[in-house]
């Protein structure tokens, strides 16, 4: 009986100890998780005030080249200058990323950039700044963003659990749109202030301050693949993205979809909102900065709700299903719309699902794509994804002044039949644009939603 007795007591001792240790671990992870969502925390921070320098920066710019040419075009080439070298570095950018220190790479190409701003003061300081500099620069900015970019989406998988990445993609979002409709009001006010000059300085300053912080405070464990260390064709790492992609084809339907969906947004909203809303309103800028300003407060509010929300639902669903809804209750409104009330509606509609979209795509890509390729498939990712924005924003301003609005002028059978739907006014052309986007993109999105290979991600 003592032996008995003895051998259960050892058996819930034994049971114990094993209870024990199991909730020191469960105690260290949760620990862990804590501390590396806090090391996020402080990175996200950091880099939204750094964003914020280099928006007013790109904001003020766009004004002063405005006020000098008077040209939509030369807005839409200082992007189409930026996104051109984005999109074909980074297609081989991966292999690099993969085999080295992504704190490195995120440090070295925000210098690059801060260089860049500097560059700006002192050609201004002597006078001899002029339009086709800011196109190098933003070159420049570009081929540095096309390594920056995809090292932070890395980043950002190795800093935060799995279970928080809905709710670190929503800060991202939150942050992102909160600078939409912080930074015209800023930069405006701080332009009469302290001048170009002075933004740009604060563009320096902001910089210096993320620098300090990501080099000194943030710690991102580095997870370095060997076999590509010892691989050093960027040919090769790119091969190996698209290889991945293609056999993983939900993944690359996605990202063909994200592409379609990408250019049908840059073929309106990038180019043709502002003269579309000013034509429509007699001029009215004020109507203009509701309406902009209504796009960003709802995409801080649908980052505020994604990043708030315990669980994420269909991911599916909320990709395909929410892009449908924004396209065709944001874009078509936005079209037949006539008045500041139905075009601040839309612009809600529009840009509350995009954080939705956006989470539920960064949640799908961690889970599925190993951590070790992650730099590789990201960077095959961006440059896939984004191909179709520089020709959104060369095609859409062609198609409004040379196709569109001329159309609407036209007095044709088929001009008299789509004023029904946008009016007889200057910009109805441009109206007409969003309706078309707003149908296609919602059909678009509703095919891409049937796709087997998407639905097998789940």
């Amino acid at each position: 009986m003592n032996m008995l007795h003895s051998k259960k007591r050892i058996k819930r001792d034994s049971s114990n100890n094993k209870q024990s240790r199991n909730k020191l671990r469960s105690n260290k992870t949760r620990n862990n998780a804590f501390s590396n969502m806090r090391n996020f925390t402080l990175f996200w921070l950091s880099g939204s005030v750094s964003q914020l320098g280099s928006a007013m920066t790109s904001y003020a710019l766009i004004i002063w080249a405005y006020q000098l040419t008077k040209s939509a075009m030369t807005v839409s080439l200082m992007s189409f200058s930026m996104y051109l070298p984005y999109i074909c570095i980074s297609i081989f950018a991966g292999a690099f990323i993969d085999r080295h220190s992504k704190k490195k790479i995120m440090l070295i190409t925000d210098f690059m950039a801060a260089i860049c701003t500097f560059v700006i003061f002192l050609l201004i300081v002597t006078n001899q700044f002029q339009i086709w500099h800011i196109y190098i620069v933003n070159m420049v900015i570009g081929f540095a963003n096309s390594f920056q970019s995809p090292a932070q989406s890395v980043a950002i998988g190795i800093m935060v659990p799995k279970e928080e990445y809905t709710r670190a993609s929503g800060m991202n979002s939150f942050s992102n749109n909160l600078l939409i409709v912080v930074t015209p009001m800023l930069a405006a006010s701080l332009i009469s202030v302290v001048g170009l000059r002075g933004i740009l300085l604060i563009d320096v300053v902001t910089f210096l301050f993320a620098e300090v912080v990501l080099l000194f405070f943030i710690k991102i464990p580095e997870f370095i693949n060997k076999h590509v260390k010892e691989n050093h064709s960027i040919f090769a790492g790119c091969k190996e993205g698209l290889q991945f992609l293609c056999n993983h084809k939900g993944i690359l339907h996605i990202v063909l979809s994200m592409a379609c969906m990408n250019f049908l947004s840059r073929l309106t909203y990038e180019n043709i909102l502002s003269p579309m809303i000013l034509a429509r309103s007699g001029g009215n800028t004020q109507v203009l900065g509701i309406v902009t300003g209504m796009i960003g407060f709802g995409g801080v509010l649908g980052g505020l709700l994604v990043s708030l929300r315990k669980k994420s639902g269909n991911k599916i669903t909320e990709i395909f299903l929410t892009a449908a809804f924004s396209f065709l209750c944001g874009d078509l409104l936005m079209g037949v719309g006539r008045n500041v009330i139905l075009w601040s509606i839309a612009a809600l509609a529009a840009s509350v699902p995009i954080p939705y979209i956006t989470a539920a795509q960064n949640v799908i890509m961690y889970e599925v794509i190993p951590r070790e390729v992650q730099g590789r498939i990201f960077a095959v990712r961006n440059a896939i994804q984004f191909c179709t924005i520089p020709i959104g924003i060369l095609l859409g301003g062609f198609l409004a002044d040379y196709v569109f609005e001329p159309f609407m002028a036209s007095g044709s059978q088929g001009a008299n039949c789509m004023q029904v739907l946008v009016g007889n006014t200057e910009g109805s052309g441009m109206a007409l644009m969003f309706v078309m986007t707003g149908v296609l993109g919602c059909l678009i999105s509703l095919l891409w939603y049937r796709s087997k290979e998407i639905h097998k991600l789940r």
